[in-house]
């Protein structure tokens, strides 16, 4: 079956950036979505970003319009999202998850996650 994995978290000064990587193995990711999540600790998992089988991406958390940016690479079987500009409340631990065919911001939708990474911004 399709298993993801995160690759890219860390600690960051605020106003410093970050790529973090969801790779793909037992399947091909060009027939999903592919979402971001995050989660900080005492808070609800929210969605981040979401890129479709199209290409074509949506977002679902204001504070991070202009600063985070999701693409995919489909001949390296990997989804990345980019993040700029970042926030101490950009704290949090990021999952990818992918689901078949479209975007949602409800986590519940999607089939296959991966184990997170822990993205700290802090001075």
């Amino acid at each position: 079956q399709l298993q993801l994995v995160e690759f890219g978290g860390g600690l960051v000064q605020p106003g410093g950036s970050l790529r973090l990587s969801c790779a793909a193995s037992g399947s091909t990711l060009d027939v999903y979505s592919i979402a971001w999540f995050r989660q900080a600790p005492g808070k609800e998992r929210e969605g981040v970003l979401c890129i479709d089988s199209t290409g074509a991406t949506t977002n679902y958390a204001d504070s991070v319009k202009g600063r985070f940016t999701v693409s995919r690479d489909n001949a390296k079987n990997t989804v990345y999202l980019q993040m700029v500009s970042l926030k101490p409340e950009d704290t949090a631990v990021y999952n990818c998850a992918a689901g078949y065919y479209y975007c949602s911001g409800y986590a519940s939708v999607y089939g296959y996650w991966g184990q997170g990474t822990q993205v700290t911004v802090s001075s």
